[in-house]
């Protein structure tokens, strides 16, 4: 029988830690909490403290409370009783394998260790493991986990499919929108796609085409409005017409990749990066990093709640259907 989760451990309790704690708690959970950092404690609970009117609107589940949140900065401690261990640890492969090694000896054989790294990959972090490497996989988010659904699920070489799948039942079961990937690469799925199109952003504004308020507002006022409703390949399809995704590629594969062979393979060199700092300074204007995050959270917010309206809509039979 897998092992139910009502307990997890959180390692490490930087943005990304303090975000998946405060899910957690918004979920009925308990958490423990481990951090060496000065201040880590204070500096967790008051990220709490913030982020639970929006996890709140989003809705919390029975049982949840702050009060739900132990600390300690003693691992053994931590992960004594843990059904699940969110590792969030500094991006270094040696730290990670001495870790990995630690939690080995401390675990029982059927806790999950999940590891948010976005830059190493669990081949690599699991030969830390001795006993029981199979149990150890990606379960890596986008920022901030408390509000985008998002989680990237990889193993390593050793990861068990059964770990896999326990992992993501446990995201999902979440609200966590899952995607497996059956290979590893470097920056998994999200974060390549975000690399190609910030090179493609980069060169633009690097070779004098537009401004870095303009290519910000081609952006998010163009195709990131879409992209906040679909996927790029299903976007195809409804661009095809009635014709759909074949009709799509016989229209558009000839344009498409003409424009790929003239992307641009910008150098971040100092001169380009003062172009770009300039530009996003003179975007924000007065606004502070707190205004922003906050706009960028309110917004998101309500698209989520729009997305979950548009699901429950979704799951009504169409007219011509009901009418067929």
């Amino acid at each position: 029988m897998a092992r139910s989760v009502n307990r997890v451990a959180i390692i490490g309790t930087g943005v990304i830690g303090a975000s998946w704690a405060a899910l957690f708690l918004a979920k009925g959970l308990k958490v423990v909490a481990t951090d060496v950092a000065p201040n880590a404690e204070a500096s967790l609970k008051k990220f709490i403290e913030e982020a639970w009117p929006a996890l709140s609107r989003l809705g919390l589940s029975p049982g949840a409370s702050q009060a739900n949140l132990e600390f300690t900065s003693d691992l053994p401690a931590a992960v004594e009783r843990a059904d699940f261990v969110q590792e969030n640890g500094p991006e270094r492969i040696d730290f990670k394998k001495k870790l990995y090694g630690q939690l080995d000896e401390l675990l029982p054989a059927d806790v999950i260790v999940a590891s948010s790294s976005s830059g190493l990959t669990m081949s690599e972090i699991q030969l830390g493991c001795s006993s029981h490497p199979e149990r150890c996989v990606i379960g890596h988010p986008f920022n901030p986990p408390h509000i985008i659904p998002l989680v990237e699920i990889v193993g390593g070489a050793k990861t068990s499919e059964d770990t896999i799948r326990r992992a993501s039942e446990f995201y999902t079961k979440l609200g966590k929108r899952t995607v497996r990937l059956h290979k590893e690469v470097p920056g998994h799925v999200a974060n390549r796609l975000q690399a190609a199109l910030a090179r493609e952003v980069y060169y633009l504004v690097a070779e004098g085409v537009v401004s870095v308020a303009d290519v910000d507002t081609a952006l998010c006022w163009g195709p990131g409005l879409r992209w906040g409703v679909m996927g790029q390949v299903l976007l195809n399809h409804l661009g095809g017409g009635m014709g759909g995704i074949e009709h799509f590629f016989a229209q558009f594969t000839g344009p498409v990749t003409a424009w790929w062979k003239v992307l641009g393979s910008p150098e971040l060199t100092p001169e380009v990066q003062k172009k770009l700092i300039d530009g996003l300074h003179e975007e924000v204007g007065s606004r502070s990093i707190d205004e922003l995050a906050a706009q960028r959270d309110e917004v998101l917010l309500g698209l989520l709640e729009l997305r979950a309206k548009s699901d429950q809509t979704s799951l009504v039979p169409s007219k011509s259907a009901r009418t067929a």
